[in-house]
């Protein structure tokens, strides 16, 4: 099995973020000292980051599930968790990530660039965060929201300054072979290279050039036919091409001329950017008498086109020198005219003034989804078994203006509504700004709270604890203490309550005194004053 791969099918999954807490503070004496609860961590994000010693993209062929770390929850005593790590995956120059159907999303082009393939999910917040002056002790948090998940396909584009194209057992891999020190696998019959072999060479005083030997063209290459559709993306980051002629080839209606244009005939077919990149062309195994022969018959053919021609023989390593010389000295002209590279520009795309924050849609007469970053993602982070939360999420879908929007498209009380994965029966309420349906059905109208008993009024975020408490008022402490001394305070006969079955009350007394003197009175026990 050969070890180049490039082409592979990542599924990578960001960590999601951790849920928040929701813990009360209690120590000695203070058995309610407020809500201190943390925060979750944000998940760890997927990186993809070039570095020049990665050659193919094998690891991801063996491993292609990634996934990073997910964050920690919170914790009580304002304790907040700890951030996922992020998940850095090394990839090689030239590696180009698309979606599934084939949409770019980005091209990676030099060392240590960077690119975020998978966003980690926020972390919840905890009780501590949430609360408020309407809401001061909150009994829930919010979920950790999940990591983005994709399958992203990533694609090499091999980086070499000489791209060596032609028909099968042309003489491509023979030629690296004499070029540099690479070692191709060499062989008399058709489709001996499977996958692109590249080398680094060097020629006099000129700096090194690297050679990439691209398989597999035959005549409809460009539409899938041998190997030339898996590879001809190799040759676009190329800098010059060297078609590669077989003159001693015993196939019947070929010949050198007819090679060149059929390869040039895919190479159109392929890409209309490479009509322009410069040519060179050797004319291979001259080391046959025939073949030299027909070698200097074709040159004068192909110089009329402007192509600059080499006669060679990989065998013999006839005129390999002076091609080498040849290469680096174009690689190099190439490489000085070849326009200062730019640092990649951070590009900003900015939310739209007039974008809506969400958008309902009728779905006929079964119901209404809602679709929206912000809806979506406190639907995610709702805890549906929590009632206060569920009340919350009311809360903040109704300041959003759901309701009013529902209202307006005619929705009624019990309707169902969808927002991601929940769905739920739609009740209106005042915190939606008094919008109801009206009678028909049609048009919204407005609803006197105080008149129409069925309209649920206030928040529905608030918090049961409160109205279900047992501590007493003041006035209900005071009450209770003056039944508990034997009189009633609401007796006509004895309105200021001095007299009962356990005697009267010795106003001298502080705490008889505090128990029946009435604010505003002009003395203990007295009539107000008018």
């Amino acid at each position: 099995m050969s070890n180049f791969v490039d082409r592979v099918v990542l599924h990578a999954a960001a960590g999601d973020g951790g849920n928040g807490c929701a813990s009360i503070h209690r120590e000695k004496f203070k058995p309610l000292g407020g809500p201190d609860g943390g925060d979750g961590g944000r998940g760890g994000e997927i990186r993809l980051v070039v570095d020049p010693s990665v050659t193919t993209l094998l690891d991801f062929h063996f491993h292609p599930h990634q996934r990073a770390s997910r964050g920690r929850p919170g914790q009580g005593s304002n304790r907040h968790g700890a951030d996922g790590d992020d998940l850095v995956l090394l990839v090689p120059d030239g590696t180009v990530v698309l979606t599934e159907d084939g949409t770019q999303l980005v091209d990676l082009v030099g060392a240590g660039s960077v690119y975020v393939l998978a966003r980690g999910g926020r972390g919840g917040r905890g009780n501590a965060s949430l609360a408020s002056a309407r809401r001061k002790a909150p009994g829930f948090a919010e979920l950790g929201e999940p990591g983005e998940q994709l399958d992203a396909v990533l694609e090499l584009k091999t980086v070499a300054d000489v791209a060596l194209v032609g028909f099968p057992s042309a003489g491509k891999s023979s030629l690296v072979s004499v070029l540099s020190a690479a070692r191709p696998k060499i062989a008399d019959y058709p489709f001996t290279t499977l996958v692109p072999n590249l080398g680094v060479a060097q020629a006099g005083d000129h700096p090194p050039y690297t050679v990439a030997d691209v398989p597999g063209l035959i005549p409809g290459a460009s539409q899938g036919r041998g190997l030339g559709l898996e590879f001809l993306r190799h040759i676009e980051r190329c800098t010059l091409i060297v078609h590669v002629l077989d003159c001693a080839t015993l196939e019947p209606g070929r010949d050198p001329l007819t090679d060149l244009d059929v390869i040039e005939a895919e190479l159109a077919a392929y890409s209309a950017d490479l009509s322009n990149r410069p040519r060179l062309v050797v004319l291979n195994k001259i080391d046959i008498p025939d073949a030299a022969d027909l070698a200097d018959l074709v040159t004068a053919d192909l110089r009329d086109r402007g192509l600059d021609v080499f006669a060679i023989s990989s065998a013999t390593r006839q005129g390999v020198h002076a091609l080498s010389l040849a290469l680096a000295a174009r690689v190099s002209a190439l490489r000085a005219a070849a326009p200062v590279p730019v640092a990649t520009r951070v590009v900003l795309r900015p939310r739209a003034v007039n974008e809506p924050d969400f958008v309902v849609t009728a779905q006929g007469t079964d119901g209404f989804l809602i679709t929206g970053s912000k809806p979506l993602r406190w639907v995610r982070q709702t805890d549906f078994t929590n009632d206060e939360a569920i009340g919350f999420l009311a809360d903040r879908l109704a300041r959003l203006g759901v309701e009013k929007e529902l209202a307006r498209l005619g929705a009624t009380p019990g309707v169902e509504v969808t927002i991601g994965d929940v769905s739920f029966e739609w009740e209106p309420t005042l915190s939606g700004g008094g919008y109801v349906t009206a009678a028909d059905g049609q048009q919204p109208a407005k609803v006197d709270p105080v008149v129409d008993d069925e309209i649920h009024l206030g928040p529905r975020g608030s918090d049961d604890r409160l109205r279900s408490s047992v501590r007493l008022t003041r006035s209900e402490r005071m009450a209770r203490a003056e039944r508990a001394r034997g009189f009633d305070p609401s007796d006509p006969a004895d309105p200021a309550g001095l007299v009962g079955s356990a005697g009267s009350v010795d106003l001298e007394s502080p705490a008889d005194r505090a128990l029946v003197e009435v604010p505003g009175s002009a003395e203990p026990g007295g009539p107000a004053p008018q």
